[in-house]
């Protein structure tokens, strides 16, 4: 669980590789989306121990969040964007949307066993990729 966000994030780059070669069918790349969000609302609830309407959403946060991104990704692979920190950027975007909404829905116990379980690292490195693409070189503490 420690690495949510750059787990979808890998996963999601490796869905348009993997799409590539094997030209899986928009209903088997969905499948594969939703089992993952299953696995990652699975940890989520066994971690920190989620009542039934933060499961719900929880379910809703990432289900849209991550089909949101996949989209943008795709249209931006459809459009030939060969710029990498261009993805970045998206991915960054929508990992921020989710930290947000999340932040929203857990108690202030399960929120710092979120932030310690990896979400506050990866906000933290998000945050330092945007400064440096801004050129501020610096990063606020949240």
């Amino acid at each position: 669980m420690k690495k949510i966000l750059f787990a979808a994030i890998a996963l999601i780059f490796s869905f348009g590789s993997a799409f590539a070669q094997e030209q899986l069918s928009p209903e088997e790349k969905a499948k594969k989306m939703d089992e993952f969000i299953q696995k990652q609302i699975e940890k989520l609830e066994s971690s920190l121990k989620l009542e039934d309407w933060q499961t719900f959403y929880a379910d809703s946060i990432l289900t849209h969040d991550y089909n949101a991104l996949q989209a943008e990704l795709d249209a931006m692979q459809e459009a030939k964007v060969s710029n990498a920190d261009l993805y970045t950027q998206a991915s960054d975007k929508w990992a921020d949307r989710i930290y947000d909404a999340m932040h929203k829905i857990l108690d202030e116990e399960q929120w710092q066993k979120y932030l310690k379980q990896g979400a506050a690292r990866e906000k933290k490195a998000r945050d330092k990729r945007r400064a440096k693409i801004e050129g501020t070189g610096t990063v606020k503490e949240q």
